[in-house]
């Protein structure tokens, strides 16, 4: 009897943890959205990877409905002086809308805004010297215009 309630109470623990371990559903039970969204604007690199990953297999994520809609970087430049920065403003933009979708906009906005920078500066980490004191000047700009106007 132990064993088996032991084996029915980890079950959706352990699959709580791949959802948010990996960005594969297709196979897990479905956590909370607010989790995924969470896990997934987090400043980390390995958030980064794991919002990028699912942005790939959105299918496997459809029932969570999220807005993965994009204008990138809205009305500046996608990829300022050759830096790539299209894939950062997505996720910010994945951020924006489906926080503003769940009504928790305003408590999130800061971390969203600074996980934009830290996704830009992983950008401007590809290159070295001019170039890169250029792109990191560039996104400290584009975080700058998205604290004051986003």
């Amino acid at each position: 009897m132990h064993r088996r309630l032991a084996a029915a109470l980890a079950t959706p623990a352990l699959a709580l943890v791949g959802v948010l371990g990996t960005a594969t559903a297709a196979d897990a039970v479905p956590a909370d959205k607010a989790q995924v969204l969470a896990s997934w604007t987090q400043t980390s690199a390995s958030s980064y990877s794991q919002w990028l990953a699912a942005r790939n297999n959105q299918s496997a994520w459809a029932a969570y409905q999220f807005d993965w809609s994009t204008d990138y970087c809205s009305s500046s430049p996608d990829n300022p002086f050759g830096f790539p920065f299209s894939t950062a403003c997505a996720r910010h933009d994945f951020g924006y809308r489906n926080y503003k979708a769940a009504g928790t906009f305003s408590a999130n906005k800061s971390r969203i805004d600074s996980a934009f920078y830290e996704d830009l500066k992983r950008v401007c980490n590809n290159y070295s010297g001019a170039t890169k004191t250029a792109c990191n000047s560039t996104a400290w700009t584009y975080y700058q215009a998205v604290k004051a106007f986003g």
